[in-house]
């Protein structure tokens, strides 16, 4: 699907990237698709700028709505901890094709039993740059993603900065992919 050029056939909502700012591109415009990862696309405008569009949105592109990303069946005999790596694993960077995970943007993942026999995940994660107008917009995938798991009822997802994020944290299997190795 990588750049695919599509016209849009309605006005959509859309999330300028880095900027993480909302914005409706306009019926007619003109756009590639350059990544569908997480359930949600990644197009470049004719004038280079990059957006993200939720899958619901898939129709303004021409496109099926992709499958729900993060769903977790219920019935998995995987333990919760398990569950929720998978799930972080369907939650991607849009303008990097690879997971937050993979890219090493989460520091730390804390899954604890309520009274209730529910859960509540804590996660402390990062970003590329401190600047990164996407950090609300990961913050929001990573949520949406987690409470999919059953029995989760709660997850906080903190940002830290400290350390910094750099490229040693990427994983192998991000750095092939990237072409770093």
């Amino acid at each position: 699907m990588n750049n695919e050029s599509v016209v849009l056939a309605r006005d959509v909502p859309a999330i300028l990237i880095p900027d993480g700012l909302p914005v409706i591109l306009k019926r007619g415009e003109a756009a590639h698709i350059t990544q569908l990862l997480g359930g949600k696309f990644t197009v470049q405008s004719v004038q280079g700028q990059l957006f993200r569009i939720e899958g619901r949105d898939a129709d303004a592109l021409g496109q099926p709505v992709p499958e729900a990303a993060g769903v977790v069946p219920h019935g998995s005999d995987k333990p919760v901890q398990e569950q929720v790596w998978d799930a972080l694993r369907t939650c991607y960077d849009p303008e990097i094709p690879v997971s937050v995970v993979e890219l090493g943007l989460i520091y730390g993942c804390d899954v604890v039993q309520l009274q209730d026999d529910s859960y509540r995940v804590q996660i402390r994660m990062t970003l590329t740059a401190p600047g990164c107008g996407m950090g609300e917009v990961l913050q929001h995938d990573i949520e949406t993603a987690v409470i999919s798991v059953p029995r989760v009822s709660t997850a906080d997802i903190e940002l830290v900065f400290n350390p910094p994020w750099d490229q040693n944290r990427m994983s192998e299997a991000a750095r092939l992919q990237l072409g770093m190795l």
